[in-house]
């Protein structure tokens, strides 16, 4: 149980599973770059991976553009990213995405389903302040990314805007929801069980990965402004194209972009890959 908050099935893939470095979509030619930074962990210094999808040098709109950080969920990658790649470069903006310290390509053994993933957030955004084609920067986080971004955006006003889909409100009520799910299902779960398991939970988690569960609270680091869009399906279940055109207006306004930059996407309920766009032509 400790294994599925801190060490979950760990997400392999290969580079170039991220998609082609270049590629035309909707007559802007983009490029991916890859990079990684460096980040602490108790003192050891661990490599984050990271890929940053923008407009090649000749067709970028402007000089400094928004950026919007993707933050993947447990058991994820930044190839979760791709879900929402279409949607963030038709509105002008670029997309990062990472693989949060141990996920994915990156270096480290646990997660922390958000506690210290904040700093690998915090060292993104501090990389893409130290470059002068990034003006305003947005998160976008999903289960545990979404927890992430608020616990960062708490510490971070600059922060322009958040699109947090699915997080859990704290550690505490999520295990007791999923308790609650098992004796509607029929299973016998006595309460004095539960705060047992819970309390050795703690215990190791606090042992292996330093970080107390008592403190993932993410519902206490967010007091502001909200619109708040319900969907059909369970946490994992593809999201609505509704769903994401409303985030592609929001971000429109709390990023300040420019609506010269937008690109007309006509294959946007598509849902496919923006270097896919020239098959969708074909076909």
């Amino acid at each position: 149980m400790v294994n599925l908050i801190i060490r979950p099935p760990r997400a392999k893939y290969q580079v170039d599973e991220l998609g082609p470095t270049t590629f035309a979509f909707c007559g802007r030619r983009f490029e991916r770059t890859d990079f990684h930074v460096s980040v602490q962990r108790r003192g050891m210094p661990l490599k984050l991976q990271c890929s940053h999808w923008h407009p090649i040098a000749a067709d970028r709109p402007a000089a400094a553009l928004p950026c919007l950080i993707y933050l993947h969920g447990n058991s994820s990658c930044r190839l979760e990213a791709h879900s929402i790649l279409r949607c963030v470069l038709s509105t002008g903006a670029t997309v990062v995405a990472l693989d949060c310290i141990g996920c994915g390509l990156s270096d480290g053994d646990y997660i922390t389903l958000g506690y210290f993933e904040r700093d690998d957030v915090h060292a993104v955004v501090e990389h893409l302040r130290s470059i002068e084609s990034v003006s305003t920067i947005g998160l976008w986080g999903r289960s545990m990314g979404a927890v992430t971004a608020l616990l960062h955006a708490d510490r971070d006003p600059s922060i322009a805007g958040l699109v947090v889909d699915s997080a859990f409100a704290n550690l505490d009520q999520l295990v007791h929801e999923v308790v609650e799910h098992g004796r509607q299902e029929g299973y016998t779960i006595p309460t004095l069980a539960v705060k047992i398991v819970m309390r050795w939970i703690r215990s190791s988690v606090l042992k292996r990965a330093h970080f107390d569960l008592k403190e993932l609270s993410p519902i206490d680091h967010y007091a502001g402004d909200k619109n708040v869009i319900k969907v059909k399906g369970d946490h994992n279940s593809p999201r609505p194209q509704y769903l994401l055109d409303s985030a592609g207006i929001f971000l429109q306004t709390v990023l300040h972009m420019d609506l010269a930059w937008q690109l007309h996407d006509p294959f946007a309920a598509a849902s496919a890959l923006p270097w896919c766009q020239e098959s969708l032509v074909r076909s």
